[in-house]
């Protein structure tokens, strides 16, 4: 390995399979850019706005890859920026490698400009590993723990490497004392389920008669086996957020999301269930798992770390999850009393017609589209290759409830930091991982106010190079921090706060438009469906900005009348939208209790 120690970086980045790097430049890094330049931009810098942006950029390449992604930043303000998209990455257990340059190391400790303790900036967010270079013999190994420790993990790391280090001739680790030589990649094994504990499992689950089961990411892998599962026994089967593209939508005994961006059905069948099966999900909000010693439980997951929690479970088995079910179908009996999931199945399809009648409710507002029509249409439209990404806020009740994920189809979002800004970067990371399929962003006006207009130039600068060109960036547009302002009344009992949550009225289309993208303006409902259409089967990226009603209300699953009536309280004590929210919301929630047929009334 010659050349300087940065020509050795990214030599082994790219035999770790790294194919781009998301990043920002500055002159902590001075000395990788050049190696790049050396490189023939190999791997390829991709160039974001903004460093939190290549962090969320990398985080989505890992989501819909399934690989590392690998993000670069410069000293100081430019590390500090990185930390958003990499605690997204620490909390949703997204394997992310971060290169991050430091001041020169004679000037460490010297209060030097930009200069920042990195090694405590990053301890925790990258706790797993994290780790500052001094002298050219800590390479290669410092590259390769750092994504071994990322991929076993399924976290962040990060390597920081100070300026003049990058700059000078490498020299490799000697066969000599306090020496560490490194090895290229890794060989995993298949976690097998401890047979006892399986024949526990098996108990539990055959007893039970009213049998429901949980997924999660950690299920990802093993969509054939959950199936055969839950036909054995009788099951309905709910989804964690960051589990939706686990199993397609169309499963008759599919329920759905689970949660407050969840379904009915998946909140009755939890309270409803005796026996609790959870395949790969560490869901967080205990509120909607069965009430405490109503169910009798079993967890399955790979991460002894995360098992055992949320619920009182008998059995908690850290295995790989196909491994684990493979063996445990054997030992499981059908079910001859089908009526449970007779109950559940019915359930999911009162359901699906509420929630198409919902998307069909005319909007309150003139010239404004009900937001639950914007994605029930897309959710038709999409070829079985999409990749769908949704932004935090109102967009993600839409996602969750009303996108059907089918064939093979991806979706994901910031599941457990939920922060606010990654649906577009996500969608850019999306594409560089499968440039050969279309990707779609599901973005409220908030987050594109905040992230995803910059990202737009980034989307602009790289489309030419995909060879399917399709990503399409649907703008919730409101004018309204949606989510916030219906938690405040509904948490709170507090009219809407006009000064935090209305934000200005800007065209997104327009915004598109002058950085050489195509978009659309929507406002009337009937031109949501055929402007999908023209969407998605355009030559480049498109954005539809669509002027959505505020007052549709992301009623949680478990909402009664009584949270409906303190709403409408809370409403009537000076919200500026008070007879909108509540003409709007009496509307939807009727569509609760008619009937559950297709042809009724709208």
């Amino acid at each position: 390995m010659g050349g300087t120690v940065a020509d050795v970086v990214l030599r082994r980045l790219r035999d770790w399979g790294a194919e781009e790097v998301f990043g920002y430049a500055g002159d902590g890094i001075n000395g990788l850019l050049a190696a790049w330049g050396r490189a023939e931009n190999k791997p390829k810098f991709v160039q974001a706005r903004h460093e939190e942006m290549a962090a969320f950029e990398a985080v989505g390449y890992a989501k819909f890859s399934g690989r590392p992604g690998v993000c670069t930043a410069t000293s100081g303000p430019g590390a500090v920026h990185l930390l958003n998209g990499l605690y997204d990455a620490a909390l949703d257990h997204v394997p992310v490698v971060a290169v991050v340059g430091q001041t020169s190391r004679s000037a460490l400790g010297g209060s030097y400009q930009q200069e920042l303790d990195l090694q405590s900036l990053f301890k925790d967010v990258c706790h797993h590993f994290v780790q500052t270079a001094m002298v050219p013999e800590q390479f290669p190994n410092l590259i390769d723990r750092a994504f071994r420790v990322a991929l076993s993990e399924s976290a962040p790391t990060c390597v920081i490497i100070p300026s003049d280090l990058q700059e000078v001739d490498y020299s490799p680790p000697a066969h000599a004392f306090k020496m560490v030589p490194s090895s290229l990649g890794v060989a995993w094994p298949m976690a097998a389920p401890d047979e006892q504990a399986l024949r526990q499992a098996a108990e539990i689950l055959n007893a039970g008669s009213k049998v429901a089961v949980l997924v999660g990411q950690g299920a990802r892998g093993a969509a054939e086996e959950v199936v055969q599962v839950a036909e054995v026994l009788g099951a309905g089967v709910a989804k964690a957020l960051l589990g939706k593209d686990v199993l397609p939508d169309d499963l008759p005994f599919g329920t759905g999301s689970i949660g407050l961006l969840g379904t009915r059905p998946s909140y009755e069948m939890m309270r409803d269930c005796d026996t609790l099966l959870t395949v790969g999900s560490s869901f967080p909000y205990t509120q909607f798992m069965p009430e405490f010693g109503q169910a009798r439980a079993v967890q399955i997951d790979l991460d002894a770390k995360q098992i055992g929690m949320r619920y009182p479970y008998e059995v908690n088995l850290v295995a790989d999850a196909k491994a684990a079910l493979r063996a445990l179908l054997p030992l499981l009996e059908p079910k001859s009393d089908r009526s449970w999931r007779s109950s559940v199945e019915a359930s999911v399809v009162h359901w699906r017609n509420t929630m198409e009648r919902q998307a069909m409710t005319a909007s309150g507002r003139p010239r404004t589209v009900n937001p639950m029509r914007l994605v029930w249409e897309l959710s038709s439209r999409v070829p079985a290759d999409v990749m769908v990404s949704s932004d935090s806020g109102s967009a993600a009740n839409w996602y969750a409830r009303l996108f059907d994920m089918r064939g093979g189809m991806r979706g994901s979002l910031s599941g457990n930091l939920a922060t606010m800004g990654p649906g577009v970067p996500y969608a850019i990371g999306a594409k560089f991982a499968h440039p050969d399929r279309p990707a779609v962003a599901i973005v409220g006006d908030g987050a594109m106010q905040m992230n995803g207009m910059a990202e737009l130039i980034t989307v602009a600068r790289y489309w030419q190079e995909w060879p399917d060109p399709r990503l399409v960036v649907a703008v919730v547009h409101n004018n309204d921090l949606n989510q916030v302002t219906w938690e405040m009344r509904a948490m709170a009992g507090s009219p809407k706060f006009v000064e935090s949550q209305t934000i200005p009225d800007i065209s997104y289309a327009e915004v598109a438009r002058t950085f050489g993208l195509g978009a659309l303006e929507v406002d009337d409902p009937d031109e949501i469906g055929p402007a999908w259409d023209r969407a998605l089967s355009a030559g480049r990226p498109m954005v539809l900005d669509v002027h959505c009603d505020p007052d549709v209300p992301p009623i949680p699953p478990h909402a009664d009348w009584s949270q409906v009536k303190s709403t409408a309280k809370a409403v009537l004590g000076g919200d500026e939208d008070a007879g909108g929210v509540l003409r709007t919301g009496i509307r939807q929630k009727v569509q609760e209790f008619l009937p559950g047929r297709k042809d009724a009334d709208r």
